[in-house]
């Protein structure tokens, strides 16, 4: 295994732990589904999802990882979007 090899592997599982940690923040009720920390953690994490699987010719993983992000991407939009209207500054 290379160097660029282990890279790949190393952003795949820190990809894993990171979607994994913002489920169980979620479920747990530290974090709130609409929250930017949450969202980002999907974006983050389906984007070391694309890297890892799109490296290994996961196609199917890829492209729901590409869905995945673009998700979370509109849901950052929409809230900041929200927040701006309702006149909430920060996060």
């Amino acid at each position: 295994m290379d160097a660029c090899e282990i890279l790949i592997e190393v952003i795949g599982w820190a990809a894993a732990v990171i979607i994994l940690a913002a489920y169980v923040l979620l479920s747990t009720g530290r974090l709130e589904g609409r929250s930017y920390l949450y969202q980002w953690m999907n974006v983050v994490g389906a984007g070391g999802f694309i890297v890892n699987s799109g490296y290994n010719g996961a196609i199917p993983s890829a492209v729901l990882n590409v869905i995945w992000a673009g998700m979370g991407i509109f849901t950052l939009w929409a809230v900041w979007r929200g927040r701006r209207a309702a006149g909430v500054i920060g996060p």
